[in-house]
Parts: structure tokens; C-alpha cells; sequence
């Protein structure tokens, strides 16, 4: 095992590991390194770490030492400087009437040099405005041709995503991007909407195209001829991301449907004839192919059960209330309960109350009727009043 740290020179750019020499760093602390450009400033953006020997492809540098105020203060002095040289450098360029764009200047740590970025079309003879500028900033001037990306890169701004740029921000090194990519996703291959900024293939199709080239397999291609539950037919349209696929049926070419792949049966994948000896299974048979969704648990048990996998000390705990006894409740009926001696009637119990002889010679029932359920029901007639016996001959 070997302690590394990693560090950053600019912000968003490439990580680089140095050995920290038995010294602690944090984030954010600055450092001073040897490089191959010489002794520069960078940012600790990795605090000790230890990694396997195996790991390493070269030996790292040791770094000389953590910076100090006068470290930062003279970088900043540097970024004054810089400031400084690159509008002397644009005016120089046009007074010689070069074809190039300056795109950054940079003076290293001890600001003995200077280093200008540009971009071009073509090459560019720049030996006259090299030692023009050498005469005018008095500093070794070196000058280096980059890509329109390296360009983007170092500039920064918006994508048409409206975040910031993902070459200026996390982005080591540049993904070959291709526009088959672009037709694997079903992009439009407009260049106005799959290009970026810098005028090249947005690095993002990258980021996606593992998934789609996995799509792609499970999913038969535009033409082929399929059965399906309700028949046979050609695909018309294929769905990578929801799986699915537009079918026109051979009975009804008019009103393509819709089916998961899993529902399909590829006869001949792409574009071609159509077997000749093809016979169409019965109905019957295609209706096997239908897709049966599984019996999922309800989304009350689904969160149980993550939660439990999640926190085994709580279902543990939960495990231990269940086995504990529950108090019996008690119920409140104080709001069922009425005043005594309000709503209510005194009355004799049906078992003690005295049969009385009506006029028509029947038996009279007690006052106040019968009792069922617990509640008094009280029997009236529709007249208002007893009905009377029928005379006796």
C-alpha cells in the first residue's frame, strides 16, 4: 500500500496523484508540485488515501511542500499579469495578421514563462509574434494550438441544457462521441440540436449508450414479421425505453397495436420476404404468448420489507412489540350516555305488567310495548285509536 493525495491545478480540470511525503492535506489546502512544466501551484481536492502499488501505471512525484501566504499572494499576482499579457498578445496578433483565436494565457508559479492557448483552423507560422512578444513581457513565451473542445473546456459557459458545461465541470477526458450513437438513441439527427457549443457531438450521448445498445438487443428491429396474441404482423415502430413496439396486424393493416416484446414471436428480424411456407398458428396458440403480470405484494408489505432490510434494529423492535400483550381498552361512552331521568319513562318490566280486558273482550298489552334489541318500539294504530271488537251475536 502507498499514502497518495490528489490535486487539481484549475477548477473542473484533471485530477493528478502525488506522493504527499509523509505530510497530511486536507481539501482545499494548496500545494506546491514538480511537474514536467516545472514548479506549479495546485489544490488538494483528496485528502491521504492509501491504494494498492498495482493500481499505480507510473511512479508518482513527491510533493515539496505546502504552500504558504507568499505562495498565494504571488498567484494571485500571476492572475493580474495574466490579464495583462493576453490583451498584449491580441493586439500583436493583429498587427501581424495571423488566422488564430487566443483563447487563455497562463504564467507559471515563479513567472518565468508564459504560455498562450489558440485555436485555428490550420497552422499557423507564429515565429515573428513569438519573439515580439518576448521583447514586450521580457518572459519565455510559449505558444500552443488546441481543439474546439479543449477550447470549451477552458472558457466554460451553458450547455442547451441549461447547466454548466460537463467538459468544464467533472470531465476528465474526452469520450469519442460518433453519430451512431445518436441514431441508436432514435435522436434527431438535426447537427443544430445533437451538437454543442464547441460545434462537436455532445459528450452526454456517451452517457447513455451502454443502456440503449442493451435495449436494442431485446427488441426486434423496424419490419420484422412477429405473431402475437391477436395474430401475425409487421412491426412498425419500435419503443427501446418503455419496450414496446407498433405492430400492423395481418387482419387489420389499418390500426396498428401495441405489444410488450416479451408478447412477441420473431418469424424474420429486419427487412425481407416473408417465408413463403409460413402458416399461422390457431388463435388459440398465439393467445398463450399474452403477457400475464405477476402478483406483486402490496405496497404497504413492499415498504415494510425495505425498511426492514434497510434497519434490522428496528425490526427487531418491532418484532418485540408484537409478541408483548395489549392493554385492554376501555371505551369512552360518555358521549352515548344521557342525564338520568331525561327521555326516559318509567315503566313496568312485560314479564310484571298485569294483562288488562279490552272492550272487545281481548287483552290490552302493557303500556309501553315490547322491547326488542334493547330499544322500546311503541305500537300505534293507523287510525289513531284502538280499533273496536266486533259486535257479539
Amino acid at each position: 500500500m502507498i499514502e497518495i493525495i490528489s490535486v487539481r491545478f484549475k477548477s473542473g480540470g484533471k485530477q493528478y496523484y502525488f506522493n504527499p511525503n509523509g505530510q497530511q492535506f486536507r481539501p482545499g489546502d494548496g500545494v506546491i508540485v514538480e511537474t514536467s512544466r516545472g514548479t506549479e501551484y495546485a489544490y488538494c481536492v483528496q485528502e491521504n488515501t492509501l491504494i494498492d502499488e498495482i493500481e499505480l501505471t507510473a511512479p508518482l512525484r513527491p510533493v515539496v511542500r505546502a504552500a504558504t501566504p507568499e505562495d498565494t499572494r504571488s498567484v494571485e499576482s500571476n492572475r493580474e499579469k495574466e490579464k495583462k499579457a493576453f490583451a498584449i498578445c491580441q493586439q500583436k496578433i493583429l498587427e501581424h495578421g495571423l488566422d488564430m483565436k487566443l483563447v487563455s494565457a497562463e504564467y507559471s508559479f515563479d513567472g518565468s514563462k508564459v504560455l498562450f492557448f489558440f485555436t485555428s483552423e490550420g497552422r499557423v507560422d507564429f515565429r515573428a509574434l513569438v519573439k515580439d512578444l518576448a521583447s514586450t513581457i521580457h518572459a519565455r513565451i510559449e505558444l500552443r494550438q488546441i481543439g474546439v473542445r479543449d477550447e470549451a473546456k477552458m472558457l466554460g459557459g451553458l450547455g442547451i441544457c441549461g447547466r454548466p458545461f460537463c467538459c468544464a465541470q467533472f470531465l476528465d477526458d474526452f469520450q469519442p462521441v460518433s453519430i451512431k450513437m445518436a441514431k441508436t438513441q432514435n435522436l434527431s439527427l438535426n447537427p443544430t440540436k445533437i451538437s454543442g457549443t464547441c460545434g462537436r457531438l455532445m459528450c452526454c450521448l456517451k452517457y447513455e449508450q451502454e443502456a440503449y445498445e442493451d435495449l436494442v438487443k431485446r427488441a426486434p428491429k423496424v419490419e420484422s414479421f412477429v405473431e402475437t396474441p391477436d395474430g401475425a404482423g409487421t412491426v412498425s415502430s419500435v419503443n427501446l425505453l418503455r419496450q414496446t413496439v407498433q405492430v400492423r396486424l395481418d387482419s387489420a393493416p389499418e390500426t396498428p397495436q401495441c405489444y410488450r416484446n416479451c408478447e412477441l414471436c420473431v418469424i424474420r428480424n429486419g427487412k425481407g420476404k416473408r417465408p413463403e411456407d409460413y402458416v399461422e398458428p390457431p388463435l388459440s396458440e398465439l393467445a398463450k404468448l399474452r403477457y400475464q403480470p405477476e402478483e406483486q405484494p402490496a405496497e404497504e408489505e413492499m415498504l415494510t420489507a425495505a425498511l426492514e432490510a434497510a434497519f434490522p434494529a428496528r425490526a427487531e423492535m418491532s418484532e418485540e412489540r408484537r409478541e408483548e400483550p395489549k392493554p385492554a381498552r376501555r371505551r369512552n361512552r360518555s358521549r352515548h350516555r344521557r342525564p338520568k331521568g331525561e327521555g326516559r319513562e318509567e315503566t313496568a318490566p312485560k314479564a310484571q305488567a298485569a294483562p288488562q280486558a279490552a272492550p272487545g273482550g281481548g287483552e290490552k298489552p302493557a303500556e309501553g310495548g315490547e322491547r326488542k334489541g334493547g330499544h322500546r318500539r311503541r305500537r300505534r294504530s293507523r287510525g289513531g285509536g284502538s280499533k273496536p271488537a266486533a259486535p257479539q251475536e
